[in-house]
Order: C-alpha cells, then structure tokens, then sequence
C-alpha cells in the first residue's frame, strides 16, 4: 500500500509549537511507518519523518513571513497530483483545494476534513462529494449534504503527555487566542472561582487579545505564557487544576482537550460541537452551558478521579487507534476502486 500523505504547509510537520493538523499528520504517518505502510510526507521540507520526504516549500510559511502562502501551497499542491501515479491513494490533510485537482488522476483521494473554516467552503466539498471520499473527525461536524467513509477520532502519542496523580492548584486556558476558543470567559470563570488562571495560545485575533485579554493580564491572577513547545506543553497540563474551555463555536474536534486528559487533568467545556464525544460528564470533566455552570463545575473538580481522565485518552484517542482505523479506511477505498474499475 503507497500512500501520499499530503499535510499543510502553513507550519513544520510536525510542528514546534501550534499547527493542530501538521501534528495529527505526523503522528499518523509514523504510526503508518511503524506498521510497514508505504508514506510518502509532502510537507515542508524542514519536517521531520521517518518516512520519505518530498517538499518544495523550504518552511512553513507561517514562520517565514517572506513565503507567499498562495504561491507555495500552488507548488506544494501540484508536486503531488503529477506524481499520483506513483501511489495507491492521495490522503489529502490540505482542505478544499486539493479537490479541484481530484478528477485530473486517477489514484483515489481520501480528505480528512479537519473542519469548515466557513459555510462558503461547501460547495467545493459538494462538488467532488461523488467522486472523492471523506472522512470526518467527529459525528458533530459532519454536512449533511457530504457522504462519508467514515469517522476517524485524532488521536495522541501517549508517550508525550505524563499522567500526574495530583495537578495543581492553576486553572488553564490552551488554545488560540480567539473568541472562538472562549479566552475572555476563561478569565471570568477563573476571576468569580478566585483562582490563577495561565493561558497559552497563539495570537489569532490582535484586536480580541487586545481587548479582552490583555487588560486583565497582571501576571499575578492571569498569567499569559504564550505559545509553548511540547516540553512545556507536557508539564503545563499536567500540573493544571482543570482545563477551561469555554467554546463559542462547535468545535470539530478539541486535541488540547484529549491532551490534557492524557494527563489526568479534567475539563470543562462548554457543550458545543464535539465536546460530548470527547468528555463523559462527571467522569473525565464537565460539560456546561455558560459561565455560571462553570463557576459550578470547577466546585466540582475533585469528584473527579485523574486515572479516569487518562483511561478515556488511552481506550479511545492513541495515536495508534487512529492508524488502525485510517488503514481499515484506506482498504475500503481500494477495494471499492478495484471494484469499479471491473
């Protein structure tokens, strides 16, 4: 079986710091690797892989601002698709674009939609819903509109996060500073408990941060550290109270939340998206509505046994789950290519 795993350009795979889908790349291309599977990584051409490499973007053109992101993800695109023959199967992590090639070869293309980054994507998705296969990341976010092969949860390399039997006393916010992703309620849910809050994110939204975050930074009750490797990330996790994560958006998928579980801290979302296909409420956190019920939840915290939120990581969202279920899809493809080939 070869297979072209086709990953983002916009950061390393896999990456320093943030790149959500450059991490779940990498980890399923090792995974496959270890297994024999045939991976060939298109990705920039710093990444690092046990399987063979092409690139022709130098890095990720989030980290150099001199790259032209149209210019290097057209490159990037079509070195693939002129080589599909090469390969059983395109496994297409890019988004929409790739799509447009689809039709111009014959080896099948697999897209894992890792999201909609807006309704006006969809009718890309639409127009190759008969001719491509898609796989989604959880129940929530699928179109009703697209058919699916199947549901494939991410998943984590467990050896990167430690479990820690005791946490702290911190509250954490981790993810992009965004309204999406709830910053401003994390500082309200942390203020009204009495509680240190510590953030660590990217800055998506400069006017957002400046507005309802910065304000509130005193480095005494909210702490912001910024955007952290995964060294950092292991111990921050692990040493938090809980993991607030007070979405405004139905969040696709969630990994900061299945990471900090790995660790044996508990979460509290709110219940948006697929946050009930990620957290048992009472057993590995809390699901909640606002604020107030946060407020509540986080009362509640020590109900919660920190074995059990690594338990769940373990029996669902490993890495190696992940690739055992993307190689079962992969063979479905085949097998439904060669049958209508004959």
């Amino acid at each position: 079986m070869r297979i072209a795993m086709l990953a983002p350009v916009a950061w390393r795979t896999p990456p320093r710091h943030y790149g959500p889908w450059e991490r779940v790349v990498s980890l399923l291309t090792e995974e496959l690797v270890a297994r024999g599977v045939d991976v060939t990584l298109f990705a920039t051409a710093d990444s690092l892989t046990a399987a063979e490499l092409r690139a022709v973007c130098p890095t990720g053109y989030e980290e150099d601002p001199g790259l032209d992101p149209k210019v290097w993800e057209c490159l990037h695109i079509s070195e693939v698709f002129e080589s599909a023959g090469e390969f059983d199967l395109i496994h297409n992590h890019f988004d929409f674009l790739p799509l447009s090639y689809s039709r111009l070869v014959k080896t099948p293309v697999l897209t894992t939609i890792h999201g909609f980054s807006s309704p006006k994507i969809l009718p890309v998705y639409k127009k190759y819903n008969g001719s491509s296969f898609y796989v989604s990341i959880s129940n929530a976010d699928r179109s009703p509109e697209l058919n699916y092969v199947a549901t494939v949860y991410h998943g984590i390399d467990m050896d990167r996060f430690t479990f820690d039997p005791e946490g702290g006393a911190d509250l954490l916010f981790f993810g992009r500073i965004h309204h999406d992703k709830g910053a401003r309620e994390a500082i309200e849910i942390a203020r009204r408990c009495g509680r240190r809050l510590v953030m660590a994110g990217i800055i998506q939204d400069r006017d957002y941060f400046t507005r309802e975050v910065k304000p509130h930074l005193d480095g005494k009750n909210v702490c912001y550290i910024g955007s952290i490797g995964p060294a950092e990330r292991d111990n921050l996790l692990g040493s938090a109270y809980a993991l607030l994560h007070p979405i405004n958006f139905n969040e696709p998928f969630g990994l900061s939340v299945v990471e900090a579980m790995a660790c044996g801290t508990p979460v509290i979302a709110f219940n948006r998206g697929s946050m009930p296909e990620l957290i048992c409420d009472g057993v590995n956190g809390f699901l909640v509505r606002d604020v107030e019920e946060a407020v509540t939840a986080v009362e509640k915290i020590p109900a919660i046994n920190r074995a059990m939120c690594r338990k769940t990581v373990e029996e669902r969202f490993t890495s190696a789950r992940m690739a055992d279920d993307y190689i079962r899809v992969y063979q479905r493809i085949l097998d439904i290519t060669r049958q209508s080939v004959m």
